[in-house]
């Protein structure tokens, strides 16, 4: 993984939202979402992004699509920054850069066949005609474990698991390089995640693809992720590999959120952390720069009160 060339590099992102303006038009507040965030996705990897709701995950993920513009920084696609380019010079990016959302029912089209959701990608980026395009769209649905005869049915014809089947599908149809998982699992029963986690990891292997894989599941992360970045308050305090991470977390923010896991075992029961606030050394500050304490673990130590 470590030959492998980065795809995916954000630089001190920042995405802020007005919060109100007053009678000249002045914004009067500010939410900072992200503030700050610096990262690199190498090709082939995937790169989990965890945290409690409001920490900025989805947001950054967001960003990474241009579905915001950002506040400050830049996200580059294989060395191409993304910031400056317009619609037009965007369309062959968004066919190598796609996103499967966390409620697949809202993200269909209701009154839109199985067929025409996953076509629709094609025809805007002129990939297949005619019966090649459905047959194109009939191999999707095997790949995702459904059937060539669901094509003409309506999103709510299918049960939740069976629609982010669809969204992936629809996702993978114009064969793109890096998909932004935004919590694709965590509507879904628990019964079915697994097996979509799963499905994920089988397709990433026979397409080549890369992943940044947002997600409040702390276990399953763990399971699909090459490195974990761990975000608080819109920033960054910890990136890992996986295994590192859970096995040795550094940051008391990170421990928190580790020791929240549930437990099967009684056994191994972790003891839940409850923070009521940083020390000196990792209160908030104004900035945040990540240091390496050991090889490809890094550490937010410059946090003050």
């Amino acid at each position: 993984m470590s030959d492998n060339k980065i795809l995916v590099d954000v630089n001190n992102l920042k995405k802020h939202f007005s919060k109100g303006k007053d009678i000249w038009g002045r914004n009067t507040s500010v939410l900072k979402a992200v503030d700050g965030v610096s990262f690199q996705i190498r090709q082939g990897e995937t790169f989990g992004l965890v945290g409690e709701s409001g920490s900025g995950k989805s947001t950054v993920g967001r960003c990474l699509l241009r579905l915001y513009d950002y506040t400050d920084g830049e996200v580059s696609f294989d060395g191409q920054p993304l910031s400056k380019l317009g619609e037009k010079q965007l369309k062959p990016f968004r066919r190598r850069i796609q996103s499967i959302f966390q409620d697949p029912y809202s993200s269909l089209n209701p009154s839109l066949s199985v067929l025409d959701l996953i076509s629709e990608p094609m025809k805007i980026h002129g990939i297949h005609e005619g019966d090649e395009r459905i047959e194109a769209v009939a191999a999707l649905l095997d790949k995702v474990g459904l059937k060539r005869e669901h094509l003409y049915r309506f999103p709510h014809e299918f049960s939740g698991g069976q629609r982010q089947r669809i969204s992936i599908a629809r996702a993978l149809s114009v064969k793109p390089e890096f998909v932004v998982c935004d919590e694709p699992i965590s509507a879904l029963d628990v019964s079915v995640q697994a097996q979509v986690v799963n499905m994920l990891e089988d397709l990433q292997s026979e397409f080549g693809l890369t992943y940044l894989f947002v997600a409040h599941d702390l276990s399953m992360v763990r399971h699909i992720s090459d490195r974990i970045g761990v975000m608080y308050g819109g920033r960054l305090v910890e990136v890992a590999g996986s295994d590192e991470l859970y096995e040795n977390p550094i940051h008391p923010y990170t421990k928190a959120l580790l020791s929240s896991i549930l437990e099967t075992d009684p056994k191994r029961a972790n003891q839940r952390i409850i923070l009521d606030g940083y020390s000196a050394e990792y209160g908030r500050a104004e900035t945040s720069t990540l240091q390496e304490v050991s090889p490809g673990h890094y550490v937010a130590y410059d946090f003050t009160e």
